[in-house]
């Protein structure tokens, strides 16, 4: 008995199904693990942040208020590379996205085509009313564009910014506040 070509390529089909499934399951536990990790950096930075600032008052030591900015600029800036790392995965999670649409998609009476995984590109939908429900078209593969935008917004998403854009501008004001001899600041030793 001899195995068709049509059956050797059913066999890969399925294959590719199965590891695709595993590699995206994977990707995904590795993105959640970061989010784990960036709550503790966020943490890190709030508690010594907060720590600086509350020993520069109880010291009357205003370069502790610049301590602060500065550690809250250095955890900012670990939870942007941490959410860089992050983001890095998610072209690859698209592209098993689309994979498995080509190989998946099934037409589901009132809602289009359906296959699975659609996590990464099902994000985006905002269900505004008016506008066309796009999440049953073909996923969209993130171009080397796309991918850069992606990969240099990390610095602005609010997501990262917080809480750390509020301690570094807090500790910075402080610091050039006692630095001018601002009213409640001004017995503040350098």
């Amino acid at each position: 008995m001899t195995v068709s070509d049509d059956d050797q390529i059913s066999a890969r089909a399925n294959a590719l199904r199965e590891d695709l499934g595993k590699e995206y399951y994977a990707l995904l536990n590795v993105v959640s693990e970061f989010d784990g990790r960036q709550l503790t950096v966020k943490g890190w930075s709030v508690t010594l942040s907060l720590a600086a600032l509350g020993v520069g008052f109880q010291q009357k030591h205003y370069a502790l208020f610049g301590l602060a900015a500065a550690t809250a600029l250095a955890f900012w800036f670990m939870d942007v590379l941490l959410k860089r790392f992050q983001l890095r995965y998610y072209s690859r999670m698209r592209d098993i996205e689309y994979i498995a649409f080509q190989l998946n998609a099934v037409q589901v009476e009132g809602m289009g085509s359906a296959s699975a995984p659609r996590i990464d590109m099902s994000w985006s939908f905002k269900g505004v009313p008016g506008h066309r429900d796009w999440r049953t078209d073909v996923p969209e593969r993130y171009t080397p564009e796309m991918v850069h935008r992606l990969l240099r917004r990390p610095y602005v998403m609010p997501q990262v910014l917080l809480p750390h854009a509020a301690a570094v501008v807090l500790g910075f004001a402080l610091f050039v506040a006692a630095a001018l001899n601002a009213p409640g600041l001004a017995d503040l030793p350098l």
